[in-house]
């Protein structure tokens, strides 16, 4: 068979609903409200697919969402019909997808036989609950937003919706569209804190002749930095595959990248740190020009009496906790999200801020 053209997964994902599974479903259960999308896991969601994507988990795919009694009534009849009447190919790949090995992971593979497809059907709230660990369309807790990791929220806020007749899917996209406003701050503040507890080790591990330590200090710094940048531009970071594809497409990554390059290709400590410094300062700027908070001084220092320079980035943090204005969240431990807490130094040397972080999770688990 002739490799077909690639052809990004959202773009197939829509034309393999309108031309191949909606005739099934207004022939299998005429009038029934649905809503139609591609979210949650697979490169293509987040639109960092290429042809190197089609090896798993790729393909024409979707999910169905019915009423949950539609679901009951009408769901494994639709899932049936699929795999009886969808075609065996779609634009040139096969919509039957077979076991790769791995528990969960399928391939597109020829068949002669029923289609094993990927059109997930399914209710809003099953599907939520199951990606997220609660349902948007009811109240999002700030322990739901802080314990959710950054890669789920871009998940089933990327993608798209190709028919939305629940009119219930849209809205609940929107109300994870973004931080609210104090969380915003309060994770921005703990983002800048990372920054903080790091940037002194850079020259503290290169003073005692730890060249590897600190190139391994520099790429967390470069990381975070990236992942600020993200935040800053209201985009959920990805997990580390799409970080660095993620980061290209924020505003400020054509001045960053070069210099973010340069402190990870550095072969000695005083060149790694004069590059960092470079980036804290172009971020500090970036943050006065948001205007969350009062100017902060953008300019970098020695680290107290010790001979290395530094932003004293938890001069950021204090401006933006100052400009919280719910107490709840402002009294909360500069940890942030799971995502963050994960492997903060802070954290890692703290035992209650290990328990407090646990309790925001078990927290957001069990309500």
């Amino acid at each position: 068979m002739t490799k077909p053209s690639f052809i990004p997964g959202l773009e197939l994902s829509r034309h393999f609903y309108f031309e191949a599974v909606r005739p099934v479903l207004d022939a299998v259960v005429p009038g029934t409200a649905h809503s139609a999308a591609r979210l949650g896991s697979g490169s293509e969601v987040l639109g960092f697919d290429t042809a190197r994507s089609a090896d798993h988990e790729w393909g024409p795919r979707l999910q169905l969402f019915l009423d949950p009694q539609d679901v009951t009534r009408h769901g494994a009849r639709i899932i049936a019909l699929l795999s009886e009447r969808l075609p065996k190919t779609f634009r040139g790949y096969p919509t039957h997808f077979a076991p790769a090995g791995d528990p969960g992971i399928g391939v597109m593979e020829a068949t002669d036989g029923p289609v094993h497809h990927r059109v997930e059907v399914t209710d809003l709230g099953a599907w939520f609950t199951a990606q997220l660990g609660f349902d948007p369309r009811g109240d999002v807790t700030p322990a739901d937003w802080l314990a959710t990791p950054t890669q789920l929220l871009a998940e089933v806020t990327g993608g798209a919706v190709f028919h939305d007749g629940l009119s219930e899917l849209a809205p609940a996209r929107a109300a994870l569209d973004w931080y609210p406003h104090d969380l915003w701050l309060y994770l921005l503040a703990c983002q800048w804190q990372r920054i903080s507890q790091e940037e002194a080790f850079v020259g503290r591990c290169g003073e005692v002749g730890d060249e590897l330590g600190s190139a391994v200090v520099a790429g967390r710094l470069v990381r975070d930095v990236m992942r600020l940048c993200l935040l800053m531009d209201r985009r959920y970071p990805p997990y580390s595959k799409w970080l660095g594809s993620a980061f290209a497409r924020t505003h400020q990554a054509a001045s960053l990248t070069p210099v973010l390059t340069a402190a990870l290709a550095a072969a000695d400590w005083h060149i790694r740190e004069q590059h960092l410094t470079r980036a804290y300062r172009a971020i500090a700027v970036m943050h006065n020009q948001l205007g969350l908070t009062d100017p902060v001084d953008p300019s970098t220092r020695p680290y107290h009496d010790r001979p290395f320079q530094v932003l004293h980035a938890e001069r950021f943090t204090e401006a933006l906790i100052a400009r919280i204005s719910d107490p709840a969240i402002r009294s909360l431990p500069t940890i942030g999200t799971v995502d963050q807490f994960i492997d903060s130094t802070d954290v890692l040397s703290h035992p209650e801020l290990t328990r407090a972080a646990t309790h925001v999770t078990v927290a957001a688990r069990t309500s």
